[in-house]
């Protein structure tokens, strides 16, 4: 672990013998990439399922969303459960191991779900149907894009980090001080764009990393947290483009 990101190691092709012909082992590499982008999609995938089908369960129940949205301290913990996931994860990547990551992936998928079931008190199930097949569309376009273009866009990552924070900056002074519709719409349209970004980038980012990941014992932790990146991407995405095309029950 200690020498993941040797560049030295990169230039010979880590993990295969100086000796071995170059054509064998681009196929090899080619075939460890596939297996490693496949694994962050499948648990991605997964994730973003086991969200959906935890928020629609919660949702049938009234009582559930009663105890989670009526104004105690159960919201609270449900609403900042899944930040406190990501923050542990992130930092914590290093010291906990593979199969406690796998853990906390499944459990910030859950409270996800639960943190995500008021949408189905909002807005219509086919309205909300229709946003996420629009957006499971264009996340695998701009994924697919990220993964095989030949253009670096790694020099995107700062502004679209920097956007991120103006997001929830400017989200944050029109919930408690403006209060604008029209800035919402505004701060919705910016949202889809840069999460779109975001995921074309992480994609790339993602498969930049494997060259130097591979052989690691990093590499099984680096599939978590790829699947956690695209997973964040995926589901931003979807609520700012449920500003526009959710339909409101009445």
């Amino acid at each position: 672990m200690a020498n993941w990101n040797d560049p030295r190691q990169a230039q010979q092709g880590y993990g295969v013998s100086p000796g071995l012909d170059r054509t064998e082992g681009r196929v090899t590499f080619d075939e460890g990439l596939r297996k490693h982008m496949l694994s962050i999609y499948n648990y991605m995938t997964s994730g973003v399922l086991l969200t959906g089908i935890v928020a629609m369960l919660a949702s049938t129940s009234e009582a559930l969303m009663q105890a989670i949205f009526g104004g105690g301290i159960l919201r609270w913990v449900v609403l900042l459960a899944p930040l406190g996931f990501v923050l542990a994860m992130s930092f914590g990547a290093n010291k906990f191991s593979r199969p406690a990551l796998q853990a906390m992936f499944w459990g910030f998928a859950v409270a996800m779900g639960l943190s995500l079931s008021s949408i189905f008190l909002i807005y219509t199930g086919a309205s909300i149907a229709q946003t996420f097949f629009a957006t499971a569309a264009a996340f695998a376009g701009l994924s697919l894009w990220g993964y095989t273009t030949k253009k670096d866009i790694s020099g995107w990552g700062s502004f679209l980090i920097m956007g991120v924070v103006g997001l929830i900056v400017a989200s944050l002074l029109n919930a408690f001080l403006i209060g604008s519709p029209g800035l919402e719409l505004a701060i919705s349209a910016l949202g889809v764009l840069i999460f779109a970004g975001l995921t074309a980038y992480d994609t790339q980012r993602l498969k930049t990393e494997y060259q130097y990941l591979r052989g690691t014992e990093f590499a099984g932790k680096a599939v978590i947290l790829g699947a956690l990146t695209l997973y964040l991407d995926f589901i931003n995405m979807f609520l700012f483009l449920l500003r526009f095309m959710g339909a409101a029950r009445e």
